[in-house]
């Protein structure tokens, strides 16, 4: 009987120090992911949507924009993929807000492509993959919040893309004014991503295929 109380004590410990350390590893590697990302040359930039109003950026969607032009600029990749849906009611798409904008700051229209899918991350993955297998591209450099890059380029490479994350340095998301709360959010959607979404997003993938 003492056994088995033993027991029962260091698989409980056991299971609550797993719970600490998994997020634990995971909260530091969305930290680290966000201090040091870097794009690589790819075959294109693709912009993650964020909120607008009636085809007016938000500050967080502005500073991916401009994050994206600027990379597109310094030579990364020879285009890019907006992508974001719209809200029941919405003008326009996050997708094609962005491109507009972008074509504002003088960027070619023959470079943009908009893909206007996609209310969340993984929405939004399966629907830019799906235009990038139909157009033979294999690398991309994400263009989102810095502690957003760790879980956007995990669900491109767990469905066979190349991947590199350009942050954004300013907005309301940039490491200067975001802090342990996106950690601690983006924490939570990455696990969850990984219990079930993951199973997800590879059966949608063979759906597809």
């Amino acid at each position: 009987m003492i056994f088995l109380l033993k027991l029962i004590r260091r698989i409980i410990t056991f299971i609550l120090l797993l719970a600490i350390v998994i997020p634990g590893y995971f909260a530091y590697s969305i930290w680290n992911t966000g201090h040091n990302a870097t794009p690589l040359k790819s075959d294109a930039i693709v912009i993650l949507g964020a909120a607008q109003y009636n085809g007016v950026p938000t500050d967080v969607l502005q500073a991916r924009i401009d994050r994206a032009a600027q990379v597109y600029r310094q030579g990364y990749a020879p285009r890019i993929v907006t992508v974001g849906g719209n809200a029941k009611g919405d003008n326009f798409t996050e997708a094609s807000t962005s491109k507009r904008s972008l074509i504002q700051m003088g960027i070619p229209k023959r470079a943009i492509t908009a893909i206007p899918q996609g209310r969340d991350t993984l929405s939004s993955t399966l629907a830019y993959v799906s235009y990038l297998r139909s157009h033979s591209l294999h690398s991309i450099i994400i263009v989102t919040d810095p502690y957003h890059c760790y879980r956007a380029t995990a669900q491109a490479k767990d469905l066979g893309i190349t991947t590199s994350c350009a942050a954004t340095a300013t907005g309301p998301a940039s490491l200067a004014k975001s802090g342990w709360r996106y950690i601690v959010r983006e924490t939570g959607a990455y696990l969850a991503y990984k219990s079930v979404g993951q199973f997800g997003i590879h059966l949608t993938d063979q759906i597809k295929k």
